[in-house]
């Protein structure tokens, strides 16, 4: 009963999926513009302000990157002199999003790259984050949240809580250098197909050119669509775009079914269908269990430091423990069960409802289904493509 009640609520969720019409979806929901992306920013800078969880003094990294900042501030100090526990090395990354504005802010997450214990209570110096092309497009400082602490005892113990060598600030660097973009002025689109599929791509045409009532949408592969901006849109291409990405279209997907082997975790499309099969589910169970047991002796029984005066004879008696000892004995049992099983036909061109339906039917387990999906590919009559990821 335990096992059947997951199985029956995801058949049942499934059921209403399949059960339920084909929905059209947004044209922003599956396509992006070309060439409006974020781009991702790395820099390295010093945590300072550590409560004795920085790096060691045997950083060597740290202790130079820390030296290098005092004397670009006309501070010299002796290598020897210079403690670092209470600073801490760390990578700044961050995401520029599209259209950012000089000024803007941006979140940044920061993570220790020494052997630091903890990044709490700790503060980020002037750290410039570059991107791909190697200039510098934002500038990050400020007091980091962890989330999270740790905490330990001379003795070793200690207790932690999250993750404690990485933090992050919201807001917190400043856009240094914009991206240059004219998109308001683009005669021209590009739209990208989140997941490529010739179906898909010529629905997404039919739908733009008959909305704006003229031929201006063309497709130049499964997966990149153009776009001719009309003259009546010149110079106001937002206003364009949302109307673009506002038209709804039903998308076509591949049939396929994911299997997830570690959690047994079964997701099918709804295009999956199979060819006529015969499916047979049958369990061999050997179980072999043993237990100990206390064999105490007979009342009256001898004891074996007694003299040969006053011996029984019990040669007719069961085998008892020797001698009026108490000993243990192992007692072995070993049983076979065979779980007759049964044969299940499915015809040509079953649906996913049916076809989960009637597996359920034998009884199999989520992770057994796998095995019978995998079964049924190998011979060629599940009419879908079989991922495991």
């Amino acid at each position: 009963m335990r096992m059947r009640l997951p199985i029956t609520l995801m058949i049942i969720f499934i059921f209403f999926l399949v059960a339920s019409p084909v929905a059209a979806v947004r044209v922003k929901d599956i396509t992006t513009i070309v060439g409006v992306r974020q781009n991702q920013l790395i820099g390295y800078g010093l945590v300072v302000g550590l409560n004795g969880t920085g790096d060691k003094d045997k950083t060597e990294f740290t202790l130079q990157s820390l030296i290098n900042m005092l004397e670009r501030m006309g501070i010299k100090v002796n290598v020897n002199d210079v403690k670092v526990k209470n600073v801490a090395a760390a990578v700044v990354t961050a995401t520029l999003p599209p259209f950012a504005r000089i000024g803007s802010r941006i979140d940044i997450l920061i993570s220790s790259i020494g052997d630091a214990k903890s990044l709490q209570g700790g503060t980020l110096l002037f750290t410039p984050l570059k991107a791909a092309d190697g200039n510098i497009y934002a500038v990050a400082q400020g007091p980091l949240s962890t989330g999270g602490f740790a905490m330990g005892g001379a003795a070793g113990g200690g207790i932690q809580v999250n993750h404690p060598t990485v933090g992050k600030i919201i807001g917190g660097a400043l856009v240094e250098k914009e991206i240059s973009s004219e998109f308001n002025k683009k005669k021209t689109l590009l739209l990208s197909i989140n997941n490529p599929d010739f179906a898909t791509m010529s629905r997404l045409v039919k739908v733009i050119n008959a909305n704006f009532q003229r031929e201006i949408a063309g497709s130049l592969d499964s997966a990149t669509l153009k776009i001719n901006i009309p003259e009546t849109y010149s110079g106001n291409v937002v206003d364009f775009v949302s109307r673009v990405e506002g038209l709804e279209v039903i998308p076509d997907t591949v049939a396929k079914v994911i299997l997830d082997e570690r959690t047994g975790t079964i997701v099918m499309g709804e295009n999956v269908r199979i060819l006529t099969v015969a499916i047979s589910h049958g369990n061999l169970s050997v179980i072999i269990k043993e237990r100990r047991e206390i064999s105490q002796a007979l009342p009256f029984a001898p004891s074996p430091f007694s003299g040969g005066e006053g011996k029984i004879d019990r040669s007719d008696e069961p085998a008892i423990a020797p001698g009026g000892q108490t000993v243990v004995v192992t007692d072995s049992e070993v049983l076979i069960e065979e779980e007759g099983g049964k044969l299940m036909l499915l015809t040509s061109g079953v649906s996913i409802n049916e076809l989960v339906r009637a597996l359920n039917a034998i009884g199999v387990s989520p992770r057994d289904l796998i095995a019978i999906l995998q079964a049924i590919k190998a011979a060629g009559a599940l009419q879908a493509e079989l991922e495991i990821i």
